[in-house]
């Protein structure tokens, strides 16, 4: 097992390249079963999530090639198994994803249900109500989704809450349904936009993508395509807190600011100069320490649950205080007792943290609990004075290609090394 040693101290410099986005290349991975011929994915992240997904595609019949040029060939066009088995979806939240793809196309799917993960239960209810309400026919039994449909009829479906995957299953489901589908109060993260964008390059009748109201003709078959995932708008902003916490500065390239704005408003309160060009963002914090900012994590546009860990870090070092209040997900403050023994002054109430800044923070033995928590540790490693050792990292490896790679190229002290 791995663990990564971190010097901190260095104000971090320098310009990297983000990754293709793991929130993308998952759901678009999927739906590559609905296709009648193999895709070509480009600006794939190299993750352990990915993997996974691959491995579980290739458990059903599916094949891939990972060509010389990064490119990644994927064919699931004729799946000779029906059934995702505990052993990988227990592994990856993502895989119920599965589901919607394999009723739309093949009109049965037998999907282990998920489970609990670290950072909160986040049931399958509204997949299985929604899929019903298209016609299929859902039974849970044994720790199995069994789910059969002669045809899927397209419908209205109206979500009780804000849901990304559920989002992603029913429009991939409503794409080879008959007639039209309307998804109400749907998700509106550009992952989501991503997939839809596809699914058109595809042959899928798509329309009012990016908003909270999605429309889906049904078609009669898609087929295969070369597409390229958009940028991860997560790593892009781990990086510039990265940046930020060290008092540094970062130029990101290839990366769409436009997805970015309420990560990167809270940067420019924290006192961050940000540029902003066609495809690359520029933070400089001029050797300056950070101001404590207030953050209240919702869904898109507003602020990313999943950069809530990230600045928590940030603020432990930052001048005056502050609150961070999560309201996504029940359980996403493991990283605030790692935190703390590093010195930083946070008080957990409920689902506020409520934090004062302090000068510095000291180096310490650690250990992971989830992906973003995992960043947040790293962040303050950096920031840190001495020696913090991390262990567990596969959770990074999970969401960040080579993080420890990218950090020394923007000069961090920064090693992984095996136990």
């Amino acid at each position: 097992m791995y663990k990564l040693v971190i010097q901190g101290g260095n104000a971090l410099h320098g310009t990297i390249r983000a990754a293709g986005s793991k929130n993308s290349s998952l759901p678009i991975l999927f739906a590559s079963i609905l296709a009648d011929g193999p895709i070509t994915l480009t600006n794939t992240p190299h993750l352990s999530d990915v993997s996974t997904t691959l491995r579980l595609l290739m458990d059903m019949g599916a094949e891939f090639i990972l060509e010389s040029n990064n490119d990644l060939f994927v064919d699931s066009s004729k799946l000779t198994s029906l059934v995702a088995d505990y052993n990988l979806v227990k592994t990856m939240r993502a895989s119920i994803l599965v589901l919607g793809p394999m009723l739309a196309k093949y009109g049965e799917a037998k999907v282990s249900l998920p489970g609990g993960c670290a950072i909160g239960t986040r049931p399958v209810n509204l997949h299985l109500k929604a899929l019903e309400e298209l016609g299929a026919t859902i039974e849970v039994k044994n720790g199995y989704i069994y789910a059969q449909a002669d045809a899927l009829i397209g419908t209205d479906i109206y979500f009780d809450q804000v849901t990304v995957t559920a989002t992603e299953n029913v429009i991939m489901a409503a794409t080879l349904a008959k007639g039209t589908t309307t998804i109400h109060n749907a998700a509106q993260e550009p992952e989501i936009s991503d997939l839809c964008n596809c699914l058109n390059t595809m042959g899928a009748k798509i329309s009012n993508i990016g908003t909270s109201t999605l429309t889906i003709e049904g078609v009669k078959s898609l087929s295969g395509v070369k597409y390229s995932v958009c940028p991860d708008r997560i790593e892009a902003g781990t990086y510039l807190v990265a940046a930020a916490i060290t008092g540094g500065s970062i130029t990101i390239k290839n990366m769409r600011h436009q997805s970015m704005r309420a990560t990167l408003g809270k940067l420019i309160e924290i006192g961050a100069d940000i540029k902003t060009e066609n495809n690359s963002i520029t933070l400089d914090m001029k050797g300056r320490r950070p101001k404590a900012v207030n953050i209240k994590t919702s869904t898109y546009p507003n602020f990313p649950t999943d950069m809530q860990a990230q600045f928590t870090a940030l603020n432990t070092i930052a001048d005056g205080h502050s609150s961070i209040t999560e309201t996504i997900f029940e359980n996403r403050f493991m990283h605030i007792p790692e935190l703390s023994r590093m010195g930083a002054d946070l008080t957990l109430e409920g689902n506020t943290v409520l934090c004062k800044g302090v000068k510095s923070l000291t180096g310490a033995h650690l250990m992971a609990t989830d992906l973003r928590a995992s960043a947040s540790l790293v962040l303050a490693g950096l920031a840190a004075k001495g020696t913090t050792t991390i262990e567990r990292v596969y959770h990074l490896d999970r969401g960040y290609e080579t993080i420890e790679e990218k950090l020394k190229l923007l000069g961090a002290q920064i090693e992984r090394v095996q136990d």
